[in-house]
């Protein structure tokens, strides 16, 4: 486990490292099982096709799940989230990888303002902001 970033290590303008999620029908599937979405076009590939998708499709609330991870991947185990917004684009389909990518946009009052964009081979799945608490001292 990575160390926790501390406030005063972080400066407008940093990037985060990038992480590349291979997507899988397991994790499309348990994704949406485990945050208890029963929407057929999420575990089902027959329903997902009739809706006009190849195959089976992230639900937000994994997309949203997968933000908050990169973020405190990045920022360590003493960070504390204070916010996430996001908006879906395109798709995440199995056999396609997600490209996640972020950047410190601001810091105010203790807490850093990164955004995070994440795509696949359609395009931008996801973007959005996240504020975080990093932790003073070290």
């Amino acid at each position: 486990m990575r160390e926790t970033l501390h406030d005063q290590d972080v400066r407008v303008g940093d990037e985060l490292p990038p992480l590349d999620v291979p997507i899988t029908a397991a994790i499309v599937v348990g994704g949406a099982l485990a945050s208890r979405d029963f929407t057929p076009v999420h575990h089902d590939r027959s329903a997902a096709q009739a809706q006009g998708m190849s195959d089976v499709f992230m639900n937000i609330l994994t997309t949203n799940g997968y933000v908050g991870r990169y973020v405190t991947d990045w920022a360590g185990p003493d960070a504390l989230l204070k916010g996430v917004w996001i908006k879906l684009g395109s798709p995440n389909l199995p056999g396609d990888t997600m490209k996640m990518r972020g950047k410190v946009l601001a810091k105010e009052g203790g807490i850093t303002l990164v955004e995070v964009i994440g795509k696949n081979s359609w395009g931008n799945h996801v973007e959005g902001k996240v504020k975080v608490a990093l932790p003073t001292g070290g």
